[in-house]
């Protein structure tokens, strides 16, 4: 007969720096442009800024993905 031993063990998530952040934004006022992938934030706002001055579009999906590193808690 085989035993099982469950154990709950806490873990932890956390962003990865050295994986970096991409951003990046989209008109949301009925336009299909987009700001593309970026290593800095500030480009897309930058983006963002001038595609409204350009069109007047003023609302906008901006979206962030970085790298998470998972470790076990002590």
């Amino acid at each position: 007969m085989t035993r099982t031993v469950m154990r709950y063990v806490n873990h932890t998530i956390r962003h990865a720096p050295e994986g970096g952040a991409t951003y990046e934004a989209f008109c949301a006022s009925g336009c299909d442009e987009t700001s593309g992938p970026q290593d800095n934030q500030n480009a897309v706002q930058d983006w963002c800024l001038r595609h409204t001055g350009r069109t007047g579009h003023d609302l906008f999906r901006r979206v962030v993905t970085d790298h998470a590193r998972v470790t076990r808690d002590a």
